[in-house]
């Protein structure tokens, strides 16, 4: 399992939010570009970047600050996500220099764009699931509609995405532990890559999450900022 860190982009600054709400946000650093740069001097094999002025407002909003870190932290690959609700925000975000794009809201929203995109961005296209129980949470987590995660799954594992990425948004940015329990129960249930997402506080947590099949990587924001969890030892911890 891959340790994935977060740079989460909002206002040209490098934030965290408790439980992906917009006013519990924490400031980190001024210069996301340099954060970005740290993770991968650590080690990170791969950096999840999302651009959440993109994600609130359904268009990409942050673009040329994604193109920025890709350049800074080449070979490093990045998958970014936030706002891309069609395909040439899509194709937009790779071209900006991102090796995955991440969709959430309009794949969970519509199954034919879901069809669509996996097909003409075959193995670049990371579904992500976001539940608020057993329900997705879509708009930047601020609705949620009656598709449940395994629901969302299995369309995007049936329409060739290339990996889920699966976050229980009331345990992201609280350290209370990931969700382990549910986080297996969609592994096994559609058999794909998956990738773990909310509320790792510890490199125990991220021990628990390598020991669950299916999951090949876990996303981790809060905790690194923190110093909740130190990178050089999570990575040794759990990459294989």
């Amino acid at each position: 399992m891959i340790v994935i860190p977060a740079v989460d982009l909002r206002g040209g600054r490098c934030v965290r939010l408790r439980e992906g709400r917009a006013d519990r946000e924490t400031v980190f650093s001024e210069d996301p570009v340099a954060m970005a740069e740290r993770w991968a001097a650590l080690g990170a094999r791969r950096l999840h970047v999302v651009d959440l002025d993109g994600a609130f407002a359904g268009a990409p909003r942050q673009t040329p600050l994604i193109a920025a870190i890709a350049r800074a932290v080449a070979p490093v690959p990045l998958e970014a996500g936030g706002g891309l609700r069609d395909l040439a925000a899509v194709e937009a975000a790779l071209a900006a220099g991102a090796a995955w794009a991440v969709v959430g809201t309009r794949a969970a929203l519509d199954p034919v764009f879901l069809k669509d995109v996996c097909r003409q961005f075959p193995g670049q296209i990371i579904v992500a699931v976001d539940g608020r129980g057993p329900r997705v949470a879509v708009k930047g987590w601020t609705e949620v509609v009656s598709e449940t995660v395994g629901e969302l799954a299995a369309r995007a594992r049936d329409g060739g995405a290339a990996a889920l990425l699966y976050t229980d948004v009331s345990r992201d940015g609280t350290g209370l532990g990931p969700n382990l329990a549910d986080t297996d129960a969609l592994a096994r249930a559609v058999r794909m890559p998956i990738l773990a997402s909310g509320g790792v506080g510890s490199v125990e947590d991220l021990r628990r999450l390598a020991g669950l099949p299916g999951v090949v990587g876990a996303v981790v924001g809060q905790a690194l900022y923190t110093g909740a969890v130190d990178l050089a030892v999570a990575l040794g911890a759990v990459e294989r």
